[in-house]
């Protein structure tokens, strides 16, 4: 998709000559990179004293996907997406589904953004996520991209662990209508030992986030790892603490790259929902049938307002953003 200049590595945003190296100021880990060396997302390279970033306008996947699948329930419910990927990323989670993009074991065509927003209108899509890898390692093409979706008036969704700076966070939030952020757990040695990153600057990005655009959580249950009640208990005490009407996901875990421990049993993921739901307004169970663990109530009267079976979706009981049976306004975006 799109001319082979599409691919040609551009000059990266967000860095500054340190020495004989050039110091990466895109994520928290702050890579101070030498000449020929890469940071550890893997796609940002010095070639001789300034940083380029390799994958811009180069992609792994390029698909249509049920908004539902990122996961995103309140915002635009039951449409279709354009999903996009590359490469690379700047944790190194052990039990990662999508390894071989991190790793770059894929193979990246050239994708052009005239060709991206063409496609999206043309399958009706309604806009872009950036998914699959870690989008926010790709900002130079993600802004770019961003910014002729957003003059074509589609929306702009991001897939994310948001281990971001804050600054160039601030920059693409306005172009920027739907988040999903991982929160893979409240422990700070969690994320340093399992995920090769940092807690504190992923809870600067939902609060951040959360302010102006519409998003929802995803919390990965690992097995023996972050699924105990209290830490299920720390996750649903952020969210409320930041916000009880953010959609949470808990999501189960299934062994995946280097982790073999089996998956979360159906009894934790019960317990997760059960728990937040005492504080939350909005809890969902994925990769795991849990009854009526998808759909969404109504806070203030309990009707059903949105049934969902895998992503099949229906909107039985939502009128625009409320509830049909007692006109509540609802956490919704359509």
């Amino acid at each position: 998709m799109g001319s082979s200049s599409a691919a040609e590595p551009r000059v990266a945003d967000y860095w500054h000559p340190e020495g004989e190296a050039v110091r990466c100021e895109l994520c928290p880990h702050g890579c101070l990179i030498a000449d020929g060396k890469r940071g550890i997302c893997q796609i940002r390279e010095n070639r001789e004293g300034t940083l380029f970033a390799l994958t811009y306008g180069r992609v792994s996947a390029v698909q249509l996907d049920p908004i539902e699948k990122k996961p995103l329930f309140h915002f635009h419910p039951g449409t279709e997406i354009l999903s996009v990927g590359s490469i690379g990323c700047n944790f190194r989670c052990g039990f990662c589904q999508n390894w071989h993009l991190v790793l770059g074991q894929a193979s990246l065509s050239p994708a052009g953004i005239p060709e991206l927003v063409r496609a999206a209108r043309e399958s009706g899509s309604v806009g872009i996520a950036y998914t699959y890898n870690e989008p926010l390692i790709w900002f130079e093409f993600v802004m770019d991209c961003a910014r002729e979706f957003r003059k074509a008036g589609m929306a702009n969704v991001l897939v994310t662990n948001g281990h971001v700076s804050p600054e160039p966070l601030g920059e693409l939030l306005p172009l920027v209508d739907a988040m999903n952020i991982d929160l893979k757990s409240m422990d700070p040695d969690f994320y340093r030992k399992v995920c090769a990153g940092n807690l504190a600057p992923v809870l600067d990005t939902i609060r951040t986030a959360s302010r102006s655009v519409h998003v929802e959580i995803t919390a990965l249950l690992v097995t023996g790892e972050n699924d105990s009640d209290d830490a299920i208990r720390k996750v649903v005490d952020f969210v409320a603490g930041t916000d009880p009407e953010i959609p949470l996901h808990f999501s189960r875990y299934f062994p995946q790259h280097r982790f073999t421990a089996p998956p979360t049993p159906p009894s934790r993921l019960e317990t997760a929902h059960r728990i937040g739901r005492e504080k939350l307004s909005y809890v969902y169970v994925g990769n795991y049938h849990l009854a009526g663990s998808e759909d969404t109530r109504c806070p203030r009267c309990g009707a059903t307002v949105v049934r969902r079976l895998g992503y099949r979706t229906s909107p039985i009981g939502l009128v625009g953003n409320r509830c049909a049976s007692c006109t509540a306004k609802l956490r919704f975006v359509v």
